[in-house]
């Protein structure tokens, strides 16, 4: 469900960028939109309003949100002040490896895997299951990371922000579908997973 909800500044990344050149008029106030630079701009407002608000309703925002939100502000920022937008094309692969090196680094440092950490209250997976899991989610991070880059580098601009949006919501649903396929073994018939009401 929070992956889904990642995907909102995304989306709003998305119709900025379609609104290219359109202007917004209100109350005396005005605002041409120039593309991929006001997408930018949106997408960092949009993350930062996301944060707020996951920290107002939940009482706490998990390392995944704050990584996004430093990673979005601090490619989303220099894309701006440079006006380049490499910056912010950059920005998913930079995201996805970093979460790929975590996942890694800390199976590597605790012995346990992100997932376990996670969801060791509410599953109960031997070793072998949750690194089994743990390699699909970097393996996702990896290729996600590498296939934004491709894209970036060997597309136009328009069609980079429409792979932007069509494939997050393509791989979190691959990576959903994937996970709760490896899960299905674990999981004996009927029995709900520890912790579950």
């Amino acid at each position: 469900m929070k992956q889904l909800a990642e995907l909102i500044p995304v989306i709003l990344f998305f119709v900025a960028y379609q609104l290219d050149g359109r202007t917004l008029a209100a109350a005396g106030w005005e605002y041409r939109f120039d593309g991929i630079y006001s997408a930018t701009a949106v997408l960092m407002i949009a993350t930062l309003a996301q944060l707020v608000l996951t920290r107002l309703l939940s009482g706490r925002v998990e390392r995944r949100l704050l990584l996004l939100t430093a990673v979005v502000c601090a490619f989303g920022g220099a894309t701006l002040a440079l006006r380049n937008e490499l910056f912010i094309q950059w920005k998913p692969t930079i995201f996805n490896w970093a979460l790929a090196v975590g996942f890694l680094v800390t199976r590597a440092w605790s012995g346990r895997t992100v997932m376990e950490r996670a969801l060791g209250g509410q599953l109960q997976l031997p070793p072998e299951g949750w690194r089994r899991l743990d390699t699909l989610w970097v393996a996702n991070f990896a290729v996600v990371g590498a296939l934004n880059l491709f894209v970036a580098y060997r597309f136009s601009e328009a069609t980079w922000v429409s792979y932007k949006l069509y494939s997050s919501i393509g791989f979190t649903l691959l990576v959903t579908a994937a996970t709760v396929a490896l899960l299905m073994p674990y999981l004996k018939d009927g029995e709900p997973p520890a912790g579950a009401p």
